[in-house]
């Protein structure tokens, strides 16, 4: 049998290596390698560049002709990392999912060493999470028909969850993400004559607030929607009225219909704004993110994974799905899968600049993945 403590040594190793080495979506060129290398040196079958930049290790025991898959996130984000981390991100500008690879890279050692399983493993090492388009290149590069599966498993950590903590829930579990943006365009001019053109910046602002109504006064409330404006950006300055106003965001949602609502009032209220204010509104409105919904059956396996792994007080059925988006959600449109939270306890806040992943919790991250391989391919 494997020695937990050494090969929880090792991860720490190795996770603070990734750390210090993160790479943006379709870019994690040196992480893909360090993936594939290591998992050969775990004795795996290896097949590298799937969707651009990912890797997919293949470890087989037994007879048996049933294969599931469990996958982890590369790719990194777009945020400047503060702190004084002897690790810390030698990649200016990025921080990234080193906590996610390592547990997967984790379990391939310990499953190809102690084994426990009769049939086929799929590691899947997925690019570009963050922007919602790595599960779907790898599913157009025809994922499914070279590496078939049955189900899937994939997990996040959660700040705020103490270690040892695990929790999932069957259905929605988290949202799906639309990003949209909205151009008004009128005369700007200088600031100490208004009247003299048609400037957007009073605009935009009531259509800021206003869109805050679609929630609030337009949906059910009995449907969750979250719909938040992130950034502002016109081409005024100090002393002259903006003529072009820009306004992005996203939108948070659980099902097509309410999706589909929240743009069709999006557009309503941009259209009247623009109007009142004798501007024009022009709204673009894109599907980034699709709901993540567990399948019901996969989720009692998992709690009885999870049993395996984590005390019994310390395993919970989530109260209501996350407004957070993953696309992970993307698999699910071909074969049945599970989502689950590990507790990262204290750490900063997820996309915050200072998070660092809590070491404490890969092992447990470790044993999940091993106890799921093996429930789902029992020995017979």
């Amino acid at each position: 049998m494997s020695d937990l403590k050494l090969l929880e040594r090792e991860m720490i190793g190795r996770r603070r290596d990734l750390h210090a080495h993160p790479e943006f979506g379709f870019e994690e060129k040196r992480t893909s390698a360090f993936v594939a290398e290591k998992l050969r040196e775990f004795g795996l079958e290896v097949a590298e560049g799937v969707g651009g930049t990912g890797v997919v290790g293949a470890l087989r025991r037994g007879t048996g002709n049933r294969a599931i898959a469990l996958r982890a996130d590369m790719d990194a984000l777009r945020i400047p990392e503060q702190g004084s981390l002897e690790y810390r991100s030698q990649n200016p500008g990025v921080i990234g999912h080193d906590g996610h690879t390592t547990m997967l890279l984790g379990a391939a050692k310990l499953l190809a060493q102690d084994g426990g399983f009769d049939g086929t493993v799929r590691f899947i090492f997925q690019p570009a999470e963050e922007w919602g388009k790595g599960a779907l290149a790898m599913l157009d590069d025809r994922l499914m028909e070279r590496f078939p599966f049955e189900e899937i498993y994939g997990l996040h950590n959660m700040p705020g969850l103490p270690i040892g903590h695990f929790e999932t829930r069957p259905g929605p579990i988290m949202s799906a993400e639309d990003n949209f943006e909205i151009v008004l365009k009128g005369v700007g001019g200088h600031a100490a004559r208004p009247h003299a053109g048609n400037e957007v910046l009073v605009a935009a602002c009531a259509l800021v607030t206003n869109l805050q109504t679609i929630v609030s006064r337009r949906l059910s409330p009995a449907d969750i929607g979250v719909v938040s404006v992130t950034e502002l950006v016109t081409d005024g300055t100090r002393n002259a009225l903006p003529g072009l106003a820009r306004i992005l965001g996203d939108a948070r949602s659980f099902r097509p219909e309410v999706s589909a609502e929240i743009e069709k009032q999006m557009r309503l209220i941009a259209e009247g704004t623009a109007l009142a204010h004798n501007v024009s509104a022009a709204v673009s409105y894109t599907r980034e993110f699709v709901p993540l919904v567990n399948d019901e059956r996969l989720v009692e396996h998992a709690f009885s994974a999870a049993r395996s792994v984590f005390d019994a007080g310390h395993i919970r059925v989530a109260r209501e799905p996350m407004t957070g988006s993953e696309d992970f959600a993307r698999f699910l449109a071909h074969v049945p899968g599970c989502f689950v939270f590990l507790g990262n306890g204290n750490s900063a806040p997820l996309h915050n600049p200072n998070y660092d992943f809590n070491d404490a919790g890969l092992i447990h991250g470790v044993e999940f993945h091993a106890a799921v391989v093996r429930q789902r391919l029992p020995l017979i």
